[in-house]
């Protein structure tokens, strides 16, 4: 499949810095100015497929407080869908302001090892991950109706290895069988452990990190990835530092030789929160510079 007609197409895994607003809009809105910088800065930066920057929170907490059952962190009755949208205001922004937008949320496998349970209707986490599950699935078709290109799962815990895989598989199959729009896993950490339950998993997109974790280039390289696109972190959301254009470049160019650009979909490692506004548009303008620049001589 093809997520864009040229190659090496860009992308976010999701968050950007969030920028507070001041005066009378903060107390409008106090993320509305977050969301319209986070999606300008993008665009700026020459991104293809944009997201809304995830500034409203942490991707669990921003799921977890719409869903009935959960107080806080703690599950303490049936856990329901939301009543209604939680991410799609911010998502239907995004979509007004660019062509290709990618939504995304936490998966029910990181969702479910972020809650502690303190109700006799569940005896683990492994039981509460099909009504997350159902909750998410209710989301992603809200999302999908907003006009997303790419919608992503984001399932950091299934590399730590203390997550029920076979669990994790068929959560994720429930949301990406109900939406039309290609679906995306993303997976930080080393997947090594992993990578035969991971590259059998129901999606189109496989997003993982490699700038800060190579190993992942030489386990991926190893296996056959099929029809898959591998959204591929060539730039290092842990260093505070801006990657250089010429050591993207590098990076890009390893996977093109394994993989061919037609299997890549361009992207850092992982969300860009943490840093300075400064250094996150940084780190996307370059990503988009050496992209051009690997295509160009493709």
């Amino acid at each position: 499949m093809k997520i864009m007609a040229k190659p090496l197409p860009t992308t976010v895994v999701g968050s950007y810095p969030a920028v507070k607003a001041k005066g009378f809009k903060s107390l409008l809105d106090p993320e509305k100015e977050a969301l319209e910088t986070a999606v300008s800065d993008q665009i700026e930066a020459g991104i293809d497929i944009i997201s809304t920057g995830q500034v409203r929170g942490d991707m669990i907490s921003t799921i977890i407080s719409r869903l009935p059952g959960i107080s806080g962190q703690e599950v303490k009755g049936l856990i329901k869908p939301a009543s209604g949208p939680i991410t799609v205001s911010d998502t239907k922004y995004a979509v007004s302001k660019h062509g290709k937008v990618k939504a995304m949320f936490a998966g029910p496998s990181t969702i479910a090892h972020a809650l502690k349970i303190k109700t006799p209707m569940y005896r683990d986490r492994d039981e509460i991950i099909p009504d997350i599950t159902s909750a998410l699935v209710r989301e992603a078709g809200y999302l999908q109706e907003t006009g997303i290109t790419i919608l992503q799962i984001d399932e950091p815990i299934l590399s730590t290895g203390i997550a029920n895989m076979n669990v994790a598989y068929e959560s994720i199959r429930s949301i990406a069988g109900s939406l039309r729009v290609p679906t995306c896993l993303h997976v930080c950490g080393n997947i090594g452990s992993i990578i035969d339950v991971l590259l059998k998993m129901p999606v189109d997109i496989i997003d993982l990190e490699f700038a800060n974790n190579p190993d992942n280039l030489e386990t991926i390289s190893k296996n056959e990835i099929r029809d898959k696109i591998i959204g591929y972190g060539v730039v290092d959301s842990a260093d505070t530092n801006i990657d250089p254009v010429k050591t993207i470049i590098s990076r890009i160019e390893k996977g093109v030789d394994l993989f061919g650009p037609e299997k890549l979909l361009i992207d850092p490692d992982c969300g860009l929160r943490m840093h300075e506004r400064s250094v996150a548009f940084g780190k996307l303008k370059n990503m988009t510079e050496a992209a051009e620049t690997v295509r160009i001589q493709l």
